[in-house]
């Protein structure tokens, strides 16, 4: 999940809910969208192969 930040900057956060914050995890802040996309897709392709 990528949301934008107030800074302009944006963040890549996980699917789940972590269960001892109850908040989700950071997975990375990026400068462009494009930059989180391309990153968002190197994590899911790490988690299926």
């Amino acid at each position: 999940m990528i949301r934008r930040l107030k800074t302009g900057k944006y963040r890549i956060y996980a699917g789940k809910v972590d269960d001892t914050t109850g908040k989700r995890k950071n997975l990375g802040t990026f400068d462009t969208l494009e930059a989180a996309r391309k990153h968002e897709r190197e994590i899911q392709y790490f988690k299926h192969h």
